[in-house]
């Protein structure tokens, strides 16, 4: 499986969704370390995403899915999924589908979205644009393939950078994950203040609409 993919941020209320693909011929040349991003230190886990980065041999691909694209209500978070992950395999291997050398197919595996993982990695298959790929999905992935989990870490600084860029802007985010009390705070501090919410917020989220209903009682009791 010379390609692996995973993807972070598909649950919070706050920020883009990001998946990572990382692909490389010899999954020996992957630096020490590299295990699902969750069991990683944040430290860690940019010290090894770098080290991804600046190798040659490893060829990475980045998709963000923002907000506007989550608060559609044509689409929902399956087919976000497999849209985040048939790009970022497109950026790490065009390449190789534009080199035509090859003979057999660009064989990969992704970290299923969906209950059903066979019908995750067909759909994958399907959105992408590239024609010589076989694609396989497996729940937890990202604990039992190197590749898999290279992608997680790749896929989780994106997401983290993309959360500390807000923090710079505008104080402490959080996570943005709901169950993040200072995302809470940082919410309903900032719907009572300017009266809507934050532009990178996933206005269709719950924790969101309950933050403007809780701002909108609060005014009604003021008079």
């Amino acid at each position: 499986m010379p390609f692996g993919v995973d993807e972070a941020g598909k649950g919070p209320a706050l920020g883009s969704m990001f998946a990572a693909a990382v692909h490389c011929e010899d999954s020996a040349v992957l630096p020490d370390g590299i295990r699902d991003s969750k069991r990683l230190s944040p430290e860690r886990r940019e010290e090894l995403a770098a080290t991804l980065r600046a190798d040659d041999r490893i060829a990475v691909g980045v998709a963000e899915i923002p907000p506007t694209r989550i608060d559609d209500s044509e689409t929902d978070m399956n087919s976000l999924a497999v849209a985040a992950h048939a790009e970022a395999i497109e950026g790490a291997v065009a390449d190789l589908e534009r080199d035509g050398t090859a003979t057999e197919p660009i064989s990969g595996l992704c970290d299923a979205c969906d209950t059903d993982a066979d019908r995750f990695a067909r759909r994958v298959a399907d959105a992408c644009s590239l024609e010589r790929l076989a694609v396989d999905a497996r729940h937890g992935a990202d604990d039992d393939s190197l590749l898999v989990g290279a992608a997680s870490i790749i896929a989780k600084v994106e997401r983290d950078a993309h959360m500390a860029a807000f923090a710079d802007e505008y104080g402490p985010v959080g996570s943005g994950y709901p169950g993040d009390s200072t995302t809470r705070e940082f919410l309903a501090s900032y719907v009572d203040e300017h009266r809507e919410l934050p532009p990178f917020a996933r206005a269709s989220w719950s924790t969101c609409e309950d933050a403007l209903a809780d701002a909108e009682q609060t005014g009604l009791e003021q008079f």
